[in-house]
């Protein structure tokens, strides 16, 4: 099956702690004619968030300087409009809920595999709305 490219190449945030994560997170994107940055926690993602404008934030919840459902909030309310896709091992029904009701737009938990991810990205594609989906998990 034929991996859908996004038409256009958008910015997108990485906020994620473990590396070799980051990494390949950012091959998947850029396979999808997407620009990642990678920063590895919201020090460095309050840094340069104005600069980069994300149309797309990967977080990664529990981060070195603090909580990615934390961040959503301040992210929201910068960009309402960009959308945030949570990943984490913190699954929990609460736990999703609660990265919703903070404004997350999807959830994936860890570990997970590029399909998911690939998933994700088509979602994005074919309708780029604030309807949450179920959790996805590989």
């Amino acid at each position: 099956m034929k991996e859908r490219k996004i038409p256009t190449p958008e910015k997108v945030m990485i906020i994620e702690d473990e590396k070799d994560l980051c990494y390949l997170l950012a091959v998947v994107l850029k396979q999808n004619n997407l620009r990642p940055a990678c920063v590895y926690s919201i020090k460095e993602a309050k840094k340069i968030i104005r600069e980069i404008k994300p149309s797309i934030v990967f977080l990664d919840n529990h981060l070195p300087d603090g909580y990615g459902f934390d961040f959503i909030i301040l992210l929201k309310a910068i960009y309402p409009d960009t959308k945030i896709v949570m990943i984490t091992a913190q699954d929990s029904p609460a736990d999703i809920d609660l990265a919703f009701r903070r404004g997350a737009d999807y959830f994936i938990s860890k570990p997970f595999d590029v399909a998911t991810i690939n998933t994700i990205l088509n979602l994005l594609t074919t309708e780029f709305s604030k309807k949450p989906i179920p959790h996805l998990t590989s």
